[in-house]
């Protein structure tokens, strides 16, 4: 649909977006190590697999499925998922969407309370995925539903900022957030909704309910943990 490349959106209440960096290489550095012939096999440990975290619940410990190399408990997988990544263009196109809007939305909630934001709407994906596809054995990797909360929350605080995006990854267009990001939004419910309305439609290996997981957790979350209400930004 889009690529996101910049915002005019500077930081007011903090010098650096330090938890959005930390993120940013943290995704990267890991995404390195799967790349080893070690890190490829032991990276299914650390997926969430529906089947097997709903058999021993959040509580329980390793469920040891057929793609597991280290004892993982289930629950732990809730948070390490959201730090692997299946190829190059799967982390580029989430940290792009991070690294655009991440900064401004750590900006408005602050440096902890951004960190707990991110993790708790990568959960609520990854609960999400779980709960509503309980028997599949597929391992769930990516960051996109906790990055799917910082864009409902970027949409939700600022959406007059005009943004700088690549239309079809080719087009550059500047553009509002209301526009571009709600676009988004839209779209991830429409692709639950093609099966229904194609039957036998394929709509490919993304999870939409993780996404969908992270936008409601983002949307809610990001009410009541801004710093203060403030007006939206134009640009």
């Amino acid at each position: 649909m889009f690529f996101p490349i910049h915002d005019d959106n500077p930081l007011r209440e903090i010098p650096r977006p330090y938890v959005t960096w930390g993120l940013l290489v943290l995704n990267c550095a890991i995404f390195l190590m799967q790349a080893s012939p070690l890190g490829s096999h032991v990276a299914a440990s650390f997926a969430i697999v529906p089947a097997e975290l709903l058999r021993v619940g959040v509580i329980g410990g390793a469920a040891m499925g057929p793609y597991d190399v280290w004892p993982v408990p289930e629950r732990y997988t809730l948070v390490s998922y959201m730090f692997l990544h299946g190829d190059i263009a799967h982390l580029i196109g989430n940290m792009a969407f991070l690294w655009v809007f991440g900064d401004n939305v750590e900006d408005e909630l602050g440096h902890t309370r951004f960190a707990f934001f991110y993790i708790a709407c990568g959960i609520a994906g990854g609960l999400a995925h779980a709960v509503l596809l309980p028997g599949s054995t597929i391992p769930l990797i990516g960051a996109s539903g906790a990055v799917a909360g910082v864009i409902v929350a970027y949409l939700i605080m600022f959406p007059h900022v005009r943004v700088w995006v690549l239309a079809m990854r080719v087009i550059p267009l500047r553009i509002t957030a209301l526009f571009a990001l709600g676009l988004w939004v839209a779209s991830q419910f429409a692709m639950l909704a093609i099966p229904y309305v194609v039957p036998g439609a394929k709509i490919g290996p993304i999870s939409w309910w993780a996404h969908i997981g992270g936008i409601a957790a983002g949307a809610v979350l990001v009410l009541t943990m801004r710093r203060k209400s403030r007006p939206s930004r134009t640009a």
